[in-house]
């Protein structure tokens, strides 16, 4: 039996507990608290350096430097809980932004929108699958998801920076 499928159930509770609690809390404003409107640009910084670490931390692995590329990878982790939690406290102070943008760019939007959010889901039990294989030392199992990872979280991230320009200037 491989050493990931102990892990197994653990990673689909969290992946599934992760978008749930998530989609709860959006529903949660919590009362006689300043908004914290403050923390989109932040955690739209914080979604660019993940990208810029995973960039760093694909040539490192490719330059064969396992334990650099071992600590971003972490760290890239660590930024996407840390994106998630300021992402939940942001709107459980403040109300959702409207879109204000029109005719095709407001196409884009929402195509790029709802890609980085369903994406942004799958990604979840991929990265710790990824992580845990690497974690095992299933070096060829890590790799070979790996593959798919990088691309798809690289893409989140991105992505996640592009919407908070795309809505930044409506903006309260």
């Amino acid at each position: 039996m491989p050493k990931t499928n102990k892990f197994t159930p653990y990673i689909w509770l969290i992946s599934i507990l992760i978008p749930v609690v998530v989609a709860i809390l959006f529903t949660v404003r919590i009362p006689n608290v300043a908004s914290l409107s403050f923390l989109p640009p932040i955690y739209a910084t914080v979604n660019g350096v993940t990208a810029v670490i995973l960039l760093i931390a694909l040539n490192a692995i490719k330059n064969k430097n396992i334990k650099f590329h071992e600590s971003l990878m972490k760290t890239a982790i660590l930024l996407s809980l840390v994106f998630l939690l300021m992402y939940v406290a942001y709107h459980m102070t403040s109300d959702s932004t409207p879109y204000g943008g029109e005719g095709f760019i407001r196409y884009v939007y929402f195509f790029i929108l709802i890609s980085h959010i369903i994406l942004s889901i799958g990604i979840i039990p991929m990265v710790l699958f990824t992580y845990v294989r690497a974690f095992t030392k299933q070096f060829e199992d890590h790799k070979k998801i790996a593959r798919y990872t990088f691309p798809i979280w690289l893409y989140v991230a991105v992505t996640g920076v592009i919407v908070y320009f795309m809505i930044s200037p409506y903006y309260i």
